[in-house]
């Protein structure tokens, strides 16, 4: 984690987020629950968190968050633009009273101990999406399967956080 977050990163997003009045959906794969769990840990996260799917076959993240099968069938479930889907899918899926949620994060990746869809262990894609902008961050990670897990949720929550400081207050108020 790097040494400007806050010790609790994800308590810090949750405040911000909360300040804010926004809100977040959680699309995961490799780390299989571990972000959102993250999230709701914090007292107060239901005013914010609107849920989250874990996606972990590959089938899963076209039925639930309306990533394109042909994409899936051609690169796999570890490329940028699944990320990018999977942020902006999970965002409607999570939808409340047909709101869709205002932020979407999603983790896909290979933690391993084997390659995946041609792709290395540590190989990770996250995809952030907040209004019209969808972006995916690659990142290549080092560790056992734990700690690539684990090293995810810290970036994901980085990456939230960081788009929560470039985010004008009177658009989210």
């Amino acid at each position: 984690m790097p040494a400007d977050l806050p010790a609790d990163a994800a308590a810090a997003l949750v405040a911000a987020l909360t300040s804010r009045h926004l809100t977040i959906a959680v699309a995961e794969s490799l780390t299989g629950g571990l972000l959102v769990a993250d999230l709701v840990r914090i007292p107060g996260a239901s005013a914010v968190v609107a849920g989250g799917v874990v996606a972990y076959q590959t089938p899963l993240k076209h039925a639930l968050l309306g990533v394109d099968e042909t994409l899936l069938a051609e690169h796999g479930a570890v490329h940028p633009e699944v990320a990018r889907q999977m942020a902006t899918g999970v965002r409607t899926a999570l939808a409340v009273a047909g709101r869709p949620a205002d932020i979407g994060i999603s983790t896909t990746g290979v933690a391993g101990p084997e390659e995946q869809d041609g792709q290395r262990v540590g190989t990770v894609f996250l995809g952030l999406a907040f209004g019209d902008k969808v972006r995916a961050i690659p990142v290549h990670l080092t560790g056992d399967r734990a700690q690539i897990r684990a090293q995810t949720v810290a970036l994901a929550i980085e990456a939230v956080s960081e788009l929560m400081e470039s985010i004008k207050p009177e658009i989210a108020e």
